[in-house]
């Protein structure tokens, strides 16, 4: 399971928003083996005056934010990270410069899924990657 936010200024995120959606779920399923149709994310466009960050960053700046179940090796995060800087500059045109790229793991004991407990949960994809 991986939840995903991405924050961003309005204007970028309304011009980006498709290309950083599929840039992002194609290195999500390429380097954590994910099935195409597990895709989860929110994108949350602020204005200027909400939006504070270095000037050398552009108005394209993004963060990605990446909630998701432990397990995964170091090989597969890094790879993720990478994946992402490649695919949402070429497909969404944000330099990795302009890219802030958060994830954050806890235990499928503390994830809530379909009316269960994650670890109770039969998932059809590998978290051990």
């Amino acid at each position: 399971m991986a939840q995903v936010v991405v924050y961003g200024r309005r204007g970028s995120l309304e011009q980006r928003r498709l290309a950083l959606s599929e840039a992002i779920h194609e290195a999500i399923m390429v380097a954590l083996e994910y099935p195409p149709e597990k895709k989860f994310q929110r994108f949350i466009a602020l204005d200027a005056f909400d939006f504070i960050y270095p000037d050398d960053r552009g108005e394209e700046y993004t963060i990605i934010e990446i909630s998701m179940f432990e397990g995964r090796t170091d090989a597969a995060k890094r790879a993720l990270i990478a994946e992402l800087f490649a695919r949402v500059e070429a497909k969404a045109g944000v330099s990795p410069h302009s890219l802030e790229i958060t994830i954050t793991e806890t235990p499928k004991l503390n994830w809530g899924i379909r009316g269960q407990n994650a670890a109770d949960l039969a998932l059809n994809y590998r978290v051990d990657v």
